[in-house]
């Protein structure tokens, strides 16, 4: 028996684009005001908007669990209304929570065993869906203490925040691609 699904979270979007125009997140490559090609929502107050999602796969074979985690940002349906510097580390954070639950998810994998095969769907959906729920509080709490980046003092502590976050998880990284 061999069990193909396909798990896919989305953040402040409700279709990803093409391949083309998605980044896969890099420790090396950060995001620039080129990367968001969307144009800016004018009836929205926010400075820029950041799409970024989790992608997950998995199979099994009947004896092996395989899996795939793609944690990208998307060109086409991101933007920015204000482009300085301040702004797009804000929205460098928004990728990186991304990242870190990411990672989380792929932990979560790392301490799963395959118990009833019958279950499995149900089992790996739910690791996902808590996974999702809890990346997508983040992201509102992170917009809320830093009142979407105004709040310079919060904005300087949720960055350092994040950066101890991606390296306490740093062994989560490599997650399968």
């Amino acid at each position: 028996m061999k069990i193909f699904f396909q798990l896919l979270l989305i953040t402040n979007s409700l279709f990803f684009s093409s391949d083309k125009s998605l980044i896969d997140w890099n420790i090396n490559r950060h995001l620039v005001w080129d990367d968001f090609k969307a144009a800016p929502d004018t009836n929205s107050r926010n400075a820029a908007l950041t799409t970024s999602a989790i992608q997950f796969n998995f199979t099994y074979d009947g004896h092996n669990l395989n899996y795939t985690i793609t944690c990208q940002f998307d060109k086409n349906k991101s933007w920015g209304k204000v482009k300085t510097d301040y702004i797009l580390s804000h929205e460098q954070g928004h990728f990186d929570i991304t990242e870190i639950y990411a990672r989380k998810l792929n932990k979560s994998m790392k301490e799963y065993s395959v118990g009833n095969v019958k279950s499995l769907n149900k089992d790996l959906n739910k690791i996902y869906q808590t996974t999702m729920h809890e990346l997508n509080r983040y992201q509102d709490v992170y917009d809320g203490e830093t009142n979407f980046s105004i709040n310079k003092e919060k904005q300087a502590e949720w960055l350092e925040k994040i950066s101890k976050e991606l390296k306490d998880l740093n062994d989560y990284a490599n997650y399968p691609h």
